[in-house]
């Protein structure tokens, strides 16, 4: 008897589950990158009306050279989830601090491709985000140790004298940070 209330439950939880669970979508800031999920209106959000001054950090890459960088996309996520939710792009003011292994990512085809046979997959997405209005910069620290030139990296992409330097700047303008 138990056992059937159990199961009844766990039915019951699963198909609830079912209803609940949607497709992600893309855009419309960045149409072809950063998937979100629905969430019912009311949920904890923004201010509609407040100008927002976002920094994140970048600091790690996928195991496999042809995967696309999932810590970057994750820029893209940020900009339409709250685009779909009532927040207008403008009042968000996007800046990436990249560092360490993720710098691989930030170079054009042809350097990516001369060091991992095969064009940069983070390409397309490094340009939506540009054209998104999102900054990028590149530790400078990482550069030199990495071997990264300038004229190696993708035009969407700036360099810093340091990610610490780039933080510790974007902090004093009134940047708030999101560390993952």
């Amino acid at each position: 008897m138990f056992s059937r209330i159990l199961c009844g439950l766990a039915a019951m939880l699963f198909l609830a589950g079912q209803v609940n669970a949607a497709e992600p979508l893309t855009g419309p800031v960045i149409e072809a990158y950063g998937p979100v999920y629905p969430v019912d209106e009311g949920a904890f959000n923004l201010e509609q009306d407040t100008r927002y001054k976002v920094s994140m950090d970048v600091s790690a890459s996928e195991d496999f050279s042809g995967d696309l960088n999932r810590r970057l996309e994750s820029a893209a996520r940020f900009l339409n989830m709250h685009a779909r939710n009532g927040i207008d792009p403008k009042n968000i003011e996007l800046v990436i601090v990249v560092h360490g292994s993720a710098g691989k990512d930030l170079l054009k085809d042809t350097a990516y491709e001369a060091r991992f046979g095969e064009p940069n997959p983070n390409t397309p997405l490094l340009a939506a985000l540009h054209q998104a209005g999102v900054k990028i910069y590149l530790c400078g620290q990482t550069a030199a140790h990495r071997g990264l030139a300038a004229e190696e990296l993708n035009p969407a992409v700036s360099l810093a004298l340091s990610a610490m330097t780039a933080h510790v700047r974007l902090q004093s303008e009134g940047f708030t940070l999101i560390p993952f």
